[in-house]
C-alpha cells in the first residue's frame, strides 16, 4: 500500500508526539489519540498544515474499553485501514509500597496496561481482515504493534511498585502479539526506555535529581519505535528493546 496508517495513543506530548511527527514525515497518515485535545491539536499543528488530510485528532481515554474501540473504529472510518498501533499512553505515580492506594493501582494498571490491551484487541480484527484481503491479492500482510514500556520493568526502583508492574504487562502483550500475529503478518514489540525528558518524568523528578544530560530525548525513543514500524527491527519481533539513558 502506498499509504500507511498508524494509531498512536498518548500523542499529545513526549514520545507519542515525536513518533507522530516522524511517521508523518515519512508519509504515513496518523490518528493521534489522548485525553487533552489541546495538546493533540498542538501535535497536529507541529506536523504541518500541508499534510492536514493525513492527521486525525481523536480526543479520548483509551483506558476505557469503549473509547479505545471507538478510536480504532474512527481511524478505520477515516483512513480505511490500520497498519500500526503505538500504545504510548502512560501514567507513572511515584509511591512506595506502603503509600500505594487501591485507587492508585487501579489507575496505573488502567492507563499503562489495560489501555494497550483494549486498543490491541479492538485493532486485531482489522489486522486480520487486512491479512485476508492481502492474501486474496497474492500479497503478504504486514501489521505492527509497538508498546511503549519502561526500563523500570527490569529495575523497579523504589516508588515504581505499581508503574513497573503495569508496564511489565505490555512486554508480555507484545510477545503475545508476535506469536499470534505470525498467522496474519503482525509483529509485536515492546520498547523500554530509561528516563526520557517528558512532562511525566518531570512530574516526579526535578532536574536537580535527574539532570537533562542524563535523560533521553523523546525523539531517541521515537526513532526506535519507527524502526520497528518500518520493518527495520523484525529480528527482534516479540522482544523487549531496551533503550538506555545516557
Amino acid at each position: 500500500m502506498s499509504e500507511r496508517v498508524a494509531l498512536i495513543s498518548g500523542a499529545g506530548s513526549g514520545i507519542g508526539r515525536a513518533t507522530a511527527l516522524l511517521l508523518a514525515a515519512a508519509g504515513w497518515s496518523v490518528a493521534i489519540v489522548g485525553r487533552r485535545v489541546e495538546a493533540l491539536e498542538e501535535t497536529a499543528a507541529a506536523i504541518g498544515s500541508d499534510v492536514e488530510s493525513r492527521v486525525l485528532v481523536l480526543a479520548g481515554d483509551v483506558s476505557i474499553a469503549a473509547q479505545a474501540a471507538a478510536a480504532v473504529d474512527q481511524t478505520v472510518a477515516r483512513f480505511g485501514r490500520i497498519d500500526a498501533v503505538v500504545n504510548n499512553a502512560g501514567s507513572s505515580p511515584l509511591a512506595t509500597i506502603d503509600k500505594t492506594t487501591a485507587a492508585m493501582l487501579q489507575e496505573c494498571f488502567a492507563v499503562n496496561a489495560l489501555a494497550a490491551g483494549y486498543v490491541i484487541a479492538a485493532a486485531w480484527p482489522v489486522f486480520r481482515r487486512q491479512a485476508e484481503e492481502a492474501k486474496a491479492r497474492g500479497e503478504s500482510a504486514r501489521g505492527t504493534v509497538v508498546n511503549v514500556s519502561s526500563m523500570a520493568t527490569k529495575d523497579p526502583f523504589a516508588g515504581f511498585f505499581a508503574y513497573a508492574a503495569a508496564k511489565a504487562s505490555v512486554n508480555l502483550m507484545a510477545q503475545s502479539c508476535a506469536k499470534e500475529g505470525r498467522a496474519i503478518g503482525v509483529r509485536g514489540f515492546a520498547v523500554a526506555p530509561g528516563a526520557v525528558e517528558t512532562p511525566m518524568l518531570r512530574a516526579n523528578f526535578p532536574e536537580k535529581m535527574i539532570p537533562r544530560a542524563k535523560v533521553l530525548a523523546p525523539e531517541d525513543v521515537a526513532r526506535v519505535i519507527v524502526a520497528c514500524v518500518m520493518g527495520e527491527r523484525d529480528g527482534e519481533n516479540g522482544q523487549v528493546i531496551w533503550v538506555a539513558s545516557p
